[in-house]
């Protein structure tokens, strides 16, 4: 039986498991749908973006399993869960960045705060796999924002 400390750890990683999952859709739905002239490069990088997410994915269930959690699995507890929301399919090429840096500003501040929990509850190795996550993110807003800045 899982104790509340554990729990609340397993929250924490379901709740990224959400993010992560809604936002492998959406980079999906940008690289089928990106247009323009920066078009290679976007449909290169949401492809580079949503493999990178499918084994985040995978960690993430792997890792509430290993704490003898249950992870979401189903697109409507996906959606009920994340806090980053689905593509509407209308954006724009600048759009489609701008919404995936806000959606990754959004898991990096709730993962930092993820990161604190798990430090609380002693889980080195969730706070370990989380810190390399965030880590990874912030360096992918980097580019993203150094993008938009061309625009």
């Amino acid at each position: 039986m899982q104790g509340t400390t554990t729990k609340t750890v397993i929250d924490v990683l379901n709740k990224q498991l959400s993010n992560f999952s809604v936002m492998y859709v959406k980079l999906h739905n940008y690289h089928w749908l990106v247009t323009g002239g920066d078009f290679y490069d976007l449909h290169e990088k949401f492809e580079e973006f949503y493999t990178e997410t499918a084994q985040y994915m995978d960690d993430l269930a792997e890792r509430i399993l290993a704490l003898n959690g249950k992870p979401v699995g189903t697109m409507r507890d996906f959606l009920q869960t994340a806090s980053i929301t689905e593509a509407s399919r209308n954006e724009t090429p600048e759009q489609m960045v701008q919404n995936i840096s806000n959606d990754f500003n959004t898991m990096i501040s709730e993962i930092t705060q993820g990161t604190e929990v798990a430090d609380r509850e002693n889980d080195g190795p969730t706070t370990d796999m989380l810190n390399h996550i965030r880590a990874t993110l912030e360096k992918q807003n980097w580019m993203l924002k150094s993008f938009l800045s061309k625009s």
